[in-house]
C-alpha cells in the first residue's frame, strides 16, 4: 500500500471514529511521526496535505528541520527530552509534548515566542517510561503556568503495554478535569493515541494524535 493511501485510510477511520464518539473530525490533529524516516518522506507527506510532524529523537528532528526549513512545516517534539536539549529543540518546535518535570520546565522558559507544551503524564509505576506521576501533577501544572515564554495546551499520555488502552486514557481525560482544568481552563487539550489505539483515544476525548507506523510504513532498517 502507498503512503497516500495509507494516509488516506487513517485519515477516513480517524473521521468515522470521530463520527461514532458524537465529535467532529475538525477537532482532532493529526501528528505523523516520522521517526527514523527521511527527510524525503516529510517532503511527500506535505504534497499530501499534512503539515504536522512528530519526532522523538533531538538530533535527527534537528536536521529534519533545517533540511526542510522552505517547508509548511509544525514540528511536535514526542520523545522524552534531556534538559539540556530543551533549548535547542525550542528553536525549532512548534510544540513539546513530552514535559514532565520542573527542571524541564524550567530550561523551556524563554522571553522568545511562546511554545505549545504538554505535560506528560506517567500511567505506570515505571520511572523510565517517562512522565510525571498523577499525585505531582498540580504543582507541575503551576509551574507551567509561570513560565514565560510557555503555553500550556494540556496533557500527553501514553497507554501502558498491559492494560487496555481506553481506561487508561479516561484516567488521563479525569486528571485533565479534575487537576488541570481548574489551575488553568484554556489547556484542555489531549495529547493521546497513537497508530494501535487511536480509536480507543477519539472516544476518551484526544484533541491531538501521535501516529507513525500506521502511515508511515515500517521504519528503515538502521544499521
Amino acid at each position: 500500500m502507498s503512503l497516500a493511501s495509507r494516509l488516506e485510510l487513517v485519515r477516513a477511520e480517524i473521521a468515522e471514529s470521530a463520527v461514532s464518539a458524537g465529535r467532529s473530525p475538525d477537532e482532532l490533529t493529526l501528528i505523523v511521526v516520522t521517526k527514523f524516516h527521511p527527510a524525503s518522506l516529510v517532503a511527500d507527506l506535505v504534497a499530501l496535505d499534512v503539515h504536522d510532524l512528530g519526532e522523538n529523537r533531538h538530533q535527527e528532528a534537528q536536521q529534519k528541520a533545517a533540511e526542510l526549513a522552505g517547508l509548511d512545516l509544525r514540528w511536535h517534539f514526542v520523545g522524552q527530552l534531556q534538559t539540556k536539549k530543551a533549548r535547542q529543540v525550542r528553536r525549532y518546535a512548534s510544540a513539546i509534548h513530552s514535559v514532565d518535570r520542573d527542571a524541564l520546565v524550567d530550561a523551556l522558559r524563554s522571553d522568545e515566542a511562546s511554545v505549545d507544551v504538554f505535560l506528560q503524564v506517567n500511567l505506570t509505576d515505571d520511572p523510565e517510561r517517562g512522565g510525571v506521576q498523577p499525585d505531582a501533577l498540580a504543582p507541575l501544572v503551576e509551574r507551567a503556568l509561570d513560565a514565560p515564554g510557555l503555553r500550556l495546551r494540556g496533557l500527553m499520555a501514553v497507554a501502558p503495554l498491559d492494560e487496555p488502552a481506553r481506561p487508561a486514557f479516561a484516567r488521563v481525560r479525569e486528571l485533565r478535569d479534575r487537576v488541570v482544568l481548574p489551575l488553568a481552563p484554556e489547556a484542555s487539550d489531549l495529547s493521546i493515541g497513537m497508530s494501535q489505539d487511536f480509536h480507543e483515544a477519539i472516544a476518551e476525548g484526544a484533541t491531538h494524535l501521535r501516529i507513525g507506523t500506521a502511515i508511515t510504513g515500517n521504519r528503515p532498517v538502521r544499521g
